[in-house]
């Protein structure tokens, strides 16, 4: 069954406690990102900085060019899922397994301009593969629905990892990309811009769960 993890993209920690708070009271999957500046135009919250309900199931999303300054701190936190970028100038199937070695499942994000069969060594070692078809460090985006065809190429390479969406999901095509193969919409700012998030959170799980018509 498809999940939405709301996304948490806080540049303060007044913006990120607002967020955490505003999440509490609706959901238990978490998509927290974090950025260096670097790889991600936008300085987001350090990762020294991240804390969240115990009860929470986090995936932290770190946008950066080196994890190795990152990881030790990462992993200290225990989240469930830490995602990397296959873009990186390090080798991000050893950090993988470094990941996995500590118990937290190893995810590895894709820009649009990746092709699967470039980072076949990387997707192999992933627990969960995330098609990034949004824009890095912001909310708000639109999704590039040719990003759809990678969930069939990054299948054929590791048919058993989960599959993660991020960027531009709405209530017009959340549905659409859970067809396709995702098992995890990361979703920004149609929740966290909604005038109510609670009711589009609740409508968007609706929606990605509904029975279709043929």
């Amino acid at each position: 069954m498809p999940m939405l993890a709301p996304t948490i993209t806080a540049e303060t920690p007044e913006a990120y406690l607002a967020s955490v708070q505003m999440l509490h009271a609706f959901a238990s999957r978490i998509h927290i990102d974090i950025s260096d500046g670097e790889f991600a135009p936008t300085f987001l919250l350090s990762a020294d900085q991240l804390s969240w309900p115990s009860e929470w199931q986090v995936d932290v999303h770190a946008m950066v060019t080196r994890p190795s300054e990152y990881l030790p701190r990462l992993i200290s936190l225990k989240p469930m899922t830490i995602i990397i970028h296959a873009e990186i100038p390090e080798n991000a199937a050893v950090h993988l397994r470094t990941i996995k070695q500590a118990g937290i499942r190893a995810g590895l994000a894709l820009l649009r301009t990746t092709v699967p069969s470039t980072v076949t060594e990387a997707i192999k070692e992933a627990d969960h593969v995330m098609i990034f078809s949004g824009d890095l460090g912001k909310q708000g985006g639109h999704a590039s629905m040719m990003q759809v065809e990678k969930i069939r190429l990054v299948k054929a390479i590791n048919p058993n990892v989960e599959i993660g969406w991020d960027g531009g999901v709405t209530m017009d095509n959340a549905y659409t990309i859970t067809q396709a193969g995702v098992d995890i919409l990361n979703v920004g700012s149609a929740i966290s811009s909604a005038p109510d998030p609670t009711n589009a959170f609740q409508a968007l799980t609706r929606e990605i769960n509904k029975h279709g018509v043929i």
